[in-house]
């Protein structure tokens, strides 16, 4: 069965987290949605990247094919260079991360609690996984921005009540933006609040998002993006955000 709910592409969802990157701010990008980020600021924003490899400062990344093979980030795409840009190795990398000098981090995720639990390195049935810089990163930033698809395969919510998965790091997540909703988590485990939603997507049955949460999502405005398959306003759409 088709997916009523009009979904944004995982480039829009990238352009709706780098409008959450404020001006001067060192910010780290994890793999997938989250390099994204990196050409989608908006103008007159200007941040430095941080790569937990040993790179500080780059802005923009490579199209596919381009670039210095030699110069990669920890994701293996490859930095524009630009003036100002520094290297180091990962100890002098991972020190910034652990002194808390790293303003935000994108990560994706596989699993988001309604306390901000993330859960983002391994799907248990899988049996494989690498927690990589993202436990590091997770516990030591300023802010978390979670960026991934709402649902996983078989149209199974990412956003739960308690995460099933390891752990990457408890009550860490700042801010979740999928591709039909920007949801805040709330300080002290007090759970979440729906901020935005996808133009098309009826906000009403999204209020109270999480049973137990203590708190009534209000819907402030819509997403500001091109959405990729338009369609119509769907009442029951609780199903496709929260799993109810």
């Amino acid at each position: 069965m088709p997916d009523p709910a009009p979904r944004l592409t995982r480039q829009d969802i990238a352009r709706r987290v780098a409008r959450e990157l404020p001006d001067g701010a060192v910010v780290n990008l994890g793999i997938g949605i989250p390099a994204m980020c990196a050409n989608y600021l908006p103008p007159g924003v200007e941040v430095r990247y941080h790569a937990e490899n040993g790179i500080l400062g780059f802005r923009e990344i490579h199209p596919d094919g381009e670039g210095d093979p030699d110069l990669m980030d920890a994701g293996g795409k490859f930095p524009r260079i630009v003036p100002g840009m520094a290297f180091f190795d990962s100890v002098e990398s991972f020190a910034l991360i652990r002194g808390g000098h790293v303003d935000v981090t994108v990560l994706g995720g596989l699993q988001v609690s309604r306390c901000g639990d993330l859960a983002n390195w391994m799907i248990p049935q899988r049996g494989i996984g690498s927690i990589g810089g993202a436990m590091d990163l997770a516990a030591n930033t300023k802010r978390v921005i979670i960026a991934m698809e709402h649902t996983a395969k078989g149209d199974v919510t990412k956003i739960v009540d308690e995460c099933a998965f390891p752990l990457t790091a408890r009550r860490c997540v700042s801010m979740i933006v999928t591709d039909i909703a920007v949801i805040d988590v709330l300080p002290d485990g007090r759970g979440l609040l729906l901020r935005e939603t996808e133009r098309h997507v009826d906000a009403h049955p999204l209020r109270n998002p999480l049973r137990g949460s203590g708190q009534t999502g209000r819907c402030n405005r819509k997403f500001n993006v091109r959405v990729r398959n338009p369609g119509k306003h769907l009442a029951g759409l609780r199903k496709h955000i929260f799993g109810r």
